[in-house]
């Protein structure tokens, strides 16, 4: 395992460019910082430096660890001041990325709930639809299917499986059938949701694909309640993810549910790992299954 006090040190010498400006910097001796250099670079089998003129710079290795350190000295900042904050009875932040549906749906309700039982934490609500190397929130809620890369030190919590449901004029034939395959909507008019292509759309496509046939898209549009309009004005159908039905107007469709193959996007949270179990972060996990167990 990589020493956290070397890295410390390897960072110095890179951004002063020599080992006695590193020294200069954390109050050792030059030889004290050769010394820690040597020792990290036998961790890791690799030259961390090289010399450049009258100074040193850094191999590709060392910039690499240079760039890993400043993120792990920085999540250690942020810890020491989350501690403190906590030692002194100070307010707590939780940052809850979403994406549309979740949003309209999940998250305010549980967000309400948490607001009582912990008033004293500051809660930040995001948008976004997916993972941000630079900026990962507490709690990412989106949609995953195998395309996704969960980078390592997240843990992926599953929070429900969300069916698509076909969604059609009220005088359409086939609004008179309980359950509709979706090979027969295979010669229909189709009204897009999802523009640009999401993962929701992808999924749709997909579906469609296995029953053999591709949506002929009559209708660009750009969210379901969009999408929903234009159905109930008879100008062709769609399918929406069952869940965005609670805030998408239906009395003028008809909704029915899809087989043959059914159309499922997965709902989950992210965390970074071994935080899941950390109050304030423990119950907003707890609400979220119970919001999701609702509606699943």
């Amino acid at each position: 395992m990589l020493d956290v006090h070397r890295l410390t040190v390897l960072r110095s010498v890179v951004e002063n460019g020599s080992l006695q400006g590193a020294a200069t910097r954390l109050g050792f001796t030059p030889s004290a910082i050769s010394q820690h250099i040597a020792a990290l670079q036998r961790e890791t089998g690799m030259p961390l430096v090289e010399r450049h003129g009258r100074g040193i710079r850094p191999t590709e290795a060392g910039l690499l660890l240079t760039e890993h350190t400043r993120r792990i000295q920085d999540e250690i900042a942020r810890a020491e001041t989350a501690l403190a904050d906590l030692r002194a009875g100070k307010s707590q932040r939780l940052t809850i990325r979403y994406f549309a549906t979740a949003g309209a749906v999940l998250v305010p309700p549980v967000v309400s709930r948490l607001g009582v039982l912990h008033p004293e934490v500051r809660v930040a609500l995001r948008w976004g639809k997916g993972l941000s190397d630079s900026e990962l929130a507490d709690a990412e809620i989106m949609v995953l299917d195998e395309t996704v890369r969960v980078p390592a030190g997240l843990r992926v919590l599953h929070l429900l499986d969300d069916p698509f449901v076909a969604v059609l004029p009220p005088e359409h034939p086939l609004a008179a059938q309980e359950v509709i395959e979706l090979g027969q909507l295979r010669s229909e008019r189709w009204v897009d949701n999802e523009w640009p292509s999401t993962r929701c759309r992808e999924t749709m496509l997909k579906a469609c694909g296995a029953a053999g046939f591709s949506p002929d898209f009559a209708v660009e549009a750009h969210d379901y309640a969009a999408a929903a309009g234009f159905v109930a004005a008879g100008l062709g159908v769609t399918l929406i993810p069952r869940l965005a039905l609670a805030v998408v107007p239906t009395a003028s469709v008809v909704c029915r549910p899809v087989i043959e193959p059914v159309p499922t996007r997965a709902i989950a949270v992210v965390v970074k790992a071994g935080t899941e179990s950390q109050p304030p972060l423990s119950t907003l996990l707890g609400l979220l299954r119970h919001e999701a167990e609702k509606h699943g």
